[in-house]
């Protein structure tokens, strides 16, 4: 083939078409602001500090399993640079620290932010720039609507499912009963209220006989409780986040009122709002799962539990294992690595969402027979619940596994 030319130009030629042949396998490789060779650069906001404090354990168990992570060489090679602002559970603090990560920064991808009016403040900039809103730490029904937000994923079971399977359970053994109602006056109290009364139907004017409502900005809820009690209601639904849902327990044990006490998921942690609001005080309370709970001795054996069990020791040794948002985070960073490891060489924000909208995944820190699923047309990972009450020192879980559907 050679044969005619010069010795120079054959040479040259040879080289060239080496080149050739290798450019195609390098040219696989795809970036976009925050990834490259060598880093991939994940943003997160968490309440750190403000009213929603109790959930900064999801944050930094989520920096904690980065770093387990790039010790074992990273994603394909990337180390994870994991970048996490508190907004204070402020959703105009929340849009400062959005812009931040995307302009300055420049995320590959905003992971988990924790809150509803939070996100709900960011959601229509992250679409508008095209960058993955992904896995948002809040149940609201408006993170499953990729017609028109195609850039943002929740995680949580809808809170609006939620309140239908409560009023499912409610129906089943409480037909007659009266309902006192305390939610938090934003898009997730009024989603779980919602839930409710779509559950209950026609019987929803009947059954609730009184309701209050507070905001995140108040010191307490003590005289919205009182208000409640009033009107001696057989059941109460606690809509609140865990700071104001521990001191809904206390106070209703201070007025020696007895009702059923429901409690949404969000604020079920035994460390955070169980063991603050006394446990003495939470006997009996009624709540909803998805989770492994790790103070429960049935799952002392389970894998997954022990993997987090030994990340916990030596990652996260100040944390509280009787903190379930320390396996919540756990499991939503393992399902990020999961995904950026589908991504291969494609880190492109686009290939980001390809792979989170394909998920058919075994986290391991859900009840059994929990996957996380979705699809281009449905972005409601998790869907399934399961009753459950406290008794003694932890969580209980009794009856099958519900859906709303």
């Amino acid at each position: 083939m050679f044969a005619s030319l010069p010795r120079k130009t054959t040479l040259a030629l040879a080289v060239f078409l080496i080149g050739a042949c290798i450019l195609p396998a390098s040219a696989q490789k795809k970036y976009d602001p925050g990834a490259s060779d060598t880093e991939i650069k994940i943003g997160n906001i968490m309440p750190y500090s403000g009213p929603a404090s109790s959930y900064a354990s999801i944050g930094k168990s989520e920096a904690a399993y980065f770093r387990m992570v790039n010790d074992q060489g990273g994603v394909n090679g990337r180390k994870i640079n994991f970048i996490s602002y508190d907004d204070a559970y402020s959703p105009p603090k929340t849009v400062e620290q959005a812009r931040k990560l995307v302009e300055s920064d420049e995320a590959l991808l905003i992971f988990n932010p924790l809150g509803t009016a939070t996100n709900s403040a960011i959601q229509k900039y992250m679409n508008m720039k095209k960058v993955p809103h992904l896995f948002v730490s809040s149940g609201a029904s408006k993170w499953a609507d990729p017609k028109h937000f195609p850039w943002t994923m929740g995680w949580s079971p809808s809170y609006h499912n939620e309140g239908r399977i409560w009023a499912t359970w409610i129906l089943k053994n409480h037909p007659d009963a009266k309902i006192g109602v305390l939610f938090q006056n934003d898009d997730m109290g009024k989603d779980y209220f919602s839930g409710v009364r779509e559950g209950l139907g026609d019987k929803a004017d009947k059954m609730i006989v009184t309701q209050a409502s507070f905001e995140t900005s108040s010191p307490t809820v003590d005289s919205q409780i009182v208000q409640i009690r009033t009107a001696n209601p057989d059941i109460f639904l606690n809509i609140a986040s865990p700071k104001f849902a521990a001191q809904a327990i206390k106070k209703v044990a201070e007025l020696n009122w007895k009702p059923v006490q429901m409690l949404v998921n969000v604020s079920q942690s035994v460390g955070s709002v169980i063991k603050p609001a006394g446990f003495d005080n939470a006997q009996g309370v009624i709540s909803a799962a998805y989770m492994k709970d790790p103070t429960d001795p049935q799952w002392k054996d389970d894998p997954t539990i022990k993997e987090w069990i030994a990340f916990m020791d030596k990652y996260y040794p100040d944390g509280d294992k009787n903190d379930i948002y320390t396996l919540y985070g756990f499991g939503i960073a393992r399902t990020l690595v999961h995904i950026l490891q589908q991504c291969g060489d494609n880190l492109t924000r686009d290939n980001v969402m390809k792979q989170a909208t394909s998920l058919d995944y075994e986290v391991g820190i859900f009840l059994p027979g929990t996957r996380v699923k979705t699809s281009a047309t449905d972005y409601s990972p998790l869907q399934q619940l399961q009753m459950m009450r406290f008794k003694g020192e932890r969580w209980e879980l009794f009856g099958p596994v519900l859906s709303s559907e």
